[in-house]
């Protein structure tokens, strides 16, 4: 899951009220004020103790007849009996192809219901299913292929440019222990379902009464920013449970339609969308293979879904569709938006136009399966653009000194650090990268800079790795970007430090014009910002960029930014003393 959400630009403490405690089955506690940074949510409930299996189980026992899986691409629909036959069937497949309890099998995918499928059936047979980006090429996929040592594929033949069976040959060589690769779309699906026929199905009992909710069943593989990508490998109890209760806190019941437009390789996609649907008996829908605006407003007017996911792009690609008004959006009454931060009007068109008056805020990483703090269907409009919401049930976060690790008083910026259910087991075969993050106590330090407010709330203000220090003064570079968003010309931005030869490090700021014919300079961007922003945060540079460079799953590499950006020579009079230049504007 891209893991960012809102932050308000002004810096200050969120949220003036106090949430209520103890709210439905999922409250969480609201400490007083003058307390540490430290929260830990409870619930009335207790945690799961199932694996995936035994959690779909339940769900076919108690609605065997409601509708589970809806594939509007291809028409097909599957009950819940109907979609736990079919499940088994991939499951058998897959242990007459020799799938062993702990061994890799790879899923190279878009969004189908074969991948959803796969997810469960995997889970069946105690296999550890591993996720592989779509938009991955050659490079990154022999990487993944032999780091987690994948055994069987199953993938994609083609989509859009990408060609997957060339590629899955240029690979092979490079990939000693995979042995076998099922495509979808072709015979090698069908003859996976054949082979699995002959498999006596008391092997899935079998299978079942081996596993243990505490073993692996997926490894993600986190983009990163620089070097290869870490297999975050995640248990049974880790997702069911986070999937449960993130349904839970935006109060999924067997009626609800899930319309999932996010990927499935990514936890936002198979955790917080078909984990959450299937511990609550309700349906996934999927729209199209791809993010399709259209294909997604259509899905939800045709199924009359209930629910609806996204990153904010995708809402604010939805609400500027021609005839957006024409799209019956009446279903709707929750979702779920997270990624990265939502511009305030984008919030209110999403809830009053789209319907959506119980839409939930979430914040997380892979690494914690991936929802840490989440905001409540009864928060105002102002904790779900500025907050990402308070800790989950049955979790704990904490926010600290990334110096001295101590934790601070709340209204204080510190790391990020949460504890719990959640945690990832590690990083696939990398002890040391996974004790990079994970402290003796089981505390995963996030690396994100954030502030807990009087009532719990929490606002993500920047990433450590990117905090500027300007002259003795910590700079933030997401509140920044949150303001410079208001700006008219501005449709994106980005911000760093870059080296100053007086200040240490000076502000860079990166922007794409919403029209490139009407330029933007330095010195009116410095004017819009005087008298609203700190002196010491007024940018001090500015590159007018087509678009920013990206990791494979679209996060933005800061560390090229920096690396590409010339600083123009100062003038004499730039040159001041630092006590000088900070005493002016």
């Amino acid at each position: 899951m891209s893991k960012r959400s809102a932050v308000s630009a002004d810096g200050t403490a969120e949220g003036t009220g106090t949430a209520p405690e103890g709210t439905g089955p999922a409250g969480a506690a609201t400490p007083a004020a003058g307390e540490l940074s430290y929260a830990a949510g409870t619930a009335d409930g207790p945690l799961l103790g199932d694996t995936i299996g035994a959690s779909l189980d339940r769900a076919i026992a108690a609605h065997p007849d409601r509708e589970a899986l809806v594939d509007v691409v291809s028409g097909r629909r599957w009950t819940y009996a109907e979609f736990g036959a079919a499940v088994d069937e991939v499951a058998l497949g897959l242990l007459a192809k020799g799938v062993l309890k702990g061994d890799r099998v790879g899923i190279w995918a878009v969004n189908c219901p074969e991948w959803v499928l796969v997810q469960y059936a995997t889970a069946r047979i105690g296999a550890v299913m591993v996720n592989i980006n779509p938009a991955y090429r050659v490079h990154e996929l022999a990487y993944v292929l032999k780091q987690a040592g994948i055994g069987v594929m199953v993938s994609s033949v083609e989509h859009k440019t990408s060609d997957y069976r060339r590629m899955v040959e240029q690979v092979r060589a490079h990939a000693p222990a995979l042995r076998d690769v099922v495509y979808i779309e072709d015979s090698t699906w069908q003859g996976l379902i054949r082979a699995g026929q002959g498999v006596p199905r008391e092997r899935l009992a079998a299978r079942a009464a081996e596993l243990s909710c505490d073993d692996p069943v997926n490894i993600q593989y986190t983009s990163g920013t620089t070097g290869f990508p870490k297999g975050a490998t995640l248990s049974h109890h880790n997702i069911l449970n986070n999937g449960f209760w993130v349904g839970e806190l935006i109060h999924y019941t067997e009626q609800d339609r899930i319309c999932l437009p996010v990927p499935f390789y990514h936890c936002f996609g198979m955790v917080m969308g078909n984990l959450a649907a299937t511990t609550h008996g309700a349906c996934i829908v999927i729209p199209a293979r791809s993010f399709d605006p259209a294909a997604t407003l259509e899905a939800v007017a045709a199924e009359r879904c209930t629910s609806l996911y996204g990153v904010p792009t995708m809402f604010i690609a939805e609400l500027a569709l021609p005839g957006f008004e024409d799209y019956d959006l009446s279903s709707l009454r929750t979702g779920i938006m997270a990624g990265s931060p939502c511009p305030v009007e984008v919030m209110k068109r999403v809830v009053s136009e789209m319907n959506m008056a119980e839409v939930s805020i979430c914040y997380g990483m892979t690494e914690t399966s991936p929802v840490s703090t989440q905001t409540r269907r009864e928060d105002d409009l102002e904790r779900r653009v500025g907050t990402v919401g308070r800790v989950l049930p049955h979790l704990e976060v904490k926010i600290t000194d990334p110096a001295t690790g101590l934790t601070v008083p709340r209204g204080t910026a510190g790391e990020l650090c949460t504890r719990g259910y959640s945690v990832m087991l590690g990083y696939w075969e990398e002890p040391g990268r996974t004790a990079e993050v994970i402290d003796h106590a089981r505390w995963m330090h996030t690396g994100d800079l954030a502030v807990m407010g009087e009532d719990g709330y929490v606002r993500i203000v920047g990433r450590i790795k990117d905090m500027i220090i300007r002259g003795g003064e910590n700079v933030y570079p997401r509140e920044i970007e949150e303001f410079l968003y208001s700006h008219p010309k501005i449709a994106d931005v980005q911000v760093v430090g870059v080296p100053d030869e007086t200040f240490g490090e000076e502000i860079l700021a990166c922007v794409i014009l919403r029209d490139p014919a009407d330029p933007l300079t330095r010195d009116e961007l410095a004017r819009y910002c005087r008298g609203r922003l700190a002196h010491f945060k007024v940018p001090r540079h500015l590159r007018v960029m087509d678009s920013f460079p990206t990791t494979v799953s679209g996060k933005v590499r800061k560390v090229e930014l920096r690396e590409g950006f010339t600083a123009p020579a100062r003038t004499p009079q730039q040159s001041r003393s630092p006590e000088r230049a900070r005493a002016g504007t």
